[in-house]
């Protein structure tokens, strides 16, 4: 993402429209297994590597988590920013915007195990909490896509059932607890925009502070947290429709310059983002909306992880070529490691609860 400085290319203002079914590409072939299936559980003393994306050198990094050394490089596409897990979690998504690819990784070995092509700018991507649907922003080119789950239980195809143009620069999603609603940023017309999964249809647009970015949802859904990074602040958003006037801003919570992205700690309570300008990362308490801790990482902090234990973050360091990994009983970084160039997303297999 650009930084609060920075501006993404803007593209035709297009009013919020769905395309017709079959204007869209045909179904394509992704691993997983049916929405309901159980997810596979990490295997005991195993050691997963961790992933990191890096976005201007077209492939991942993969580290060992115990001696925190570069164990290799994997290609991928063109810009793969950012990455998320297959229902089944046996594989990993790494999306390749400039591509228009996914990546389908194995999370154990790091070989690459499919490439999907006809994803159309796939930068933000996710499940829905029910498995049933695929969602992905494109932030070059000004819209939201919508894939639907079918397939056997050996494998998935992802058919596209729904396109929404939505400018200006779509960056960041996040689905609601009942996978009825996708509320999406767009960065550079300063927005929310809330996408009605049932109907197809888009619930509304909401004015956010500048260049919107990182979205998290409360576990009850009814709280929403925006990263502004051209602000110092994380917008609380209140999004139901049963007030006067729609959704509205519950306050404005000051965590540093250019508030970015989000990691739930996992515990259905804690929340983090990342101040890419202050070099920081903030805990905030979802229920009392308090910011009770501050945490100094360097070098543009970006997307992060958390381990199972609860006790280890891992961030990107967007400018420095690094991931630091901070000790979370210690509030302090404990490791850098260098990386690629601009790197971004990071996974951990072992990993605490996305709530």
């Amino acid at each position: 993402m650009s930084s609060p400085n920075f501006s993404r290319r803007h593209w035709l203002a297009a009013s919020a429209s769905v395309s017709a079914l079959g204007a869209l590409a045909p179904a394509t072939a992704l691993y997983a297994q049916t929405t309901s299936a159980k997810p596979v559980p990490p295997k005991a003393g195993v050691r997963y590597p961790i992933i990191v994306l890096n976005s201007k050198d077209a492939d991942i990094s993969l580290i060992d988590p115990v001696s925190h050394e570069v164990i290799s490089r994997v290609p991928t596409g063109k810009e793969p920013h950012h990455l998320y897990p297959t229902p089944d979690n046996r594989h990993v998504i790494v999306a390749n915007a400039v591509s228009d690819t996914l990546t389908v990784i194995d999370p154990l070995t790091g070989k690459v195990e499919d490439s999907i092509a006809n994803i159309v700018d796939p930068y933000h991507l996710g499940f829905s909490p029910d498995q049933s649907l695929f969602v992905t922003c494109a932030n070059r080119l000004d819209h939201v896509d919508v894939y639907r789950r079918v397939g056997n239980a050996d494998k998935l195809a992802l058919k596209n059932i729904a396109r929404f143009d939505l400018a200006k620069t779509p960056s960041h999603l996040v689905f609601s607890e009942d996978s009825k609603v996708v509320y999406c940023t767009l960065q550079d017309s300063h927005e929310l925009v809330a996408i009605d999964l049932v109907k197809m249809v888009v619930l509304w647009r909401f004015k956010t502070g500048r260049l919107p970015a990182g979205v998290a949802i409360s576990p009850d859904s009814k709280t929403l947290f925006v990263g502004c990074m051209g602000e110092n602040y994380v917008q609380v958003i209140d999004p139901r429709l049963g007030h006067k006037d729609g959704p509205r801003t519950i306050t404005n919570l000051v965590t540093g310059e250019g508030a970015h992205a989000f990691r739930n700690h996992g515990n259905k309570r804690h929340l983090w983002v990342s101040n890419r300008v202050a070099n920081t990362i903030s805990r905030i308490d979802m229920g009392t909306l308090k910011i009770e801790a501050q945490i100094p990482v360097s070098g543009g902090p970006d997307c992060m992880d958390i381990h199972a234990s609860g006790k280890q973050l891992w961030v990107t360091q967007r400018w420095t070529r690094s991931v630091s990994v901070v000790d979370l009983d210690q509030s302090k970084v404990v490791k850098r490691i260098l990386v690629g160039r601009s790197p971004h997303g990071v996974y951990l297999h072992d990993r605490a609860g996305l709530v």
